[in-house]
């Protein structure tokens, strides 16, 4: 076999229809918010995110498995690197959720107010944790660590702490604007925003690292210490976008959850004829992309219920 044929795209109604929509969605949201203000950039910011995430989307399930990984890695470095490095630095915006608490209780609508609202508030209820799968800047250095399938199950307990590192970092945003505020945490415009972001993002790195090297498991940090997951659950729990296995063509090999990074019990929701609903789920599509029968599929749709199904007609567990 040539490298040609190794290399064919697989064009198809399910390859084309999640980026598609990913397009709709994200220029719909740029033509709004350049309606709205008349500044250019909005049409750049989310043409460009909307562009990458469908160029990805589409790559991983068009491009032969061996090869389809890169469609997410090129993704998160083209998503992440742009809003780190571009809006983050060079445009003066603390984009971490520090920062983003301290615009919000300041009523100032800044480019962080606006990602989260989009990416990580009301986003979820249409793609998920989507963001966690490819666009996150802390999940893009982590998934080119080698611990890419966890070495031990997951370990329930420890997903509280994040929830107690949300409560924290809420806390003390809160009780510092209303003692310094905006105007003192900022005094130099700019300068003391990017500083924030530098401080925060080296401490997120460094944790999330040495985190992921003690337990052997590149998303130790996404599943037991980030505080921008308890934002993202709440929607993610009604997310049109999720991940179904056909029963009727699955046979219980178990390759789907062994790839999972998030360690989701995906079986159980294919006995049960539903559509995985599990809040730790990030859209990554490596269930998809291992599965020897192609019976997993993401897709959006409501309703938690698979269409369509054949029980008991797989081959079980």
């Amino acid at each position: 076999m040539n490298e040609k044929s190794r290399l064919k795209l697989s064009v198809t109604r399910d390859t084309i229809t999640v980026p598609l929509v990913l397009l709709a969605v994200f220029y719909g949201v740029a033509a709004w918010r350049f309606a709205a203000t008349g500044k250019v950039f909005y049409l750049w910011n989310f043409g460009y995110i909307g562009t990458s995430l469908a160029i990805g989307t589409f790559f991983f399930s068009a491009l032969p498995r061996r090869f389809a990984r890169w469609g997410r890695v090129i993704t998160e470095i083209a998503i992440g690197g742009y809003l780190l490095f571009y809006v983050g630095l060079a445009m003066h915006e603390n984009m971490q959720i520090e920062g983003f608490f301290v615009y919000l209780f300041s009523g100032v609508f800044a480019g962080a107010t606006l990602h989260y609202a989009v990416g990580k508030v009301f986003g979820p209820f249409a793609f998920g944790r989507g963001w966690c799968g490819w666009a996150c800047w802390t999940a893009m250095a982590l998934d080119i660590l080698p611990w890419k399938v966890p070495s031990s199950p997951q370990r329930a307990g420890f997903s509280r702490v994040r929830y107690i590192h949300f409560a924290l970092v809420l806390a003390a945003m809160v009780a510092l604007t209303l003692t310094v505020g905006i105007d003192g945490l900022y005094a130099r415009k700019g300068a003391d925003e990017v500083r924030w972001l530098l401080v925060g993002n080296a401490a997120y790195y460094a944790t999330a690292i040495a985190l992921a090297a003690a337990l052997r498991d590149n998303r130790a940090f996404c599943k037991y210490l980030c505080p921008v997951a308890c934002l993202l659950k709440v929607g993610t729990k009604f997310s049109l976008l999720r991940v179904e296995i056909d029963e009727s063509s699955c046979v219980g090999c178990g390759a789907c959850e062994r790839a999972c990074p998030m360690g989701v019990p995906l079986l159980e929701y294919a006995r049960r004829g539903e559509r995985v609903s599990s809040t730790e789920c990030v859209l990554c599509f490596e269930c998809e992309r291992v599965c020897p029968r192609d019976a997993v599929k993401v897709g959006f749709r409501p309703g938690r219920r698979i269409k369509n199904t054949v029980r008991g007609s797989g081959g079980g567990a």
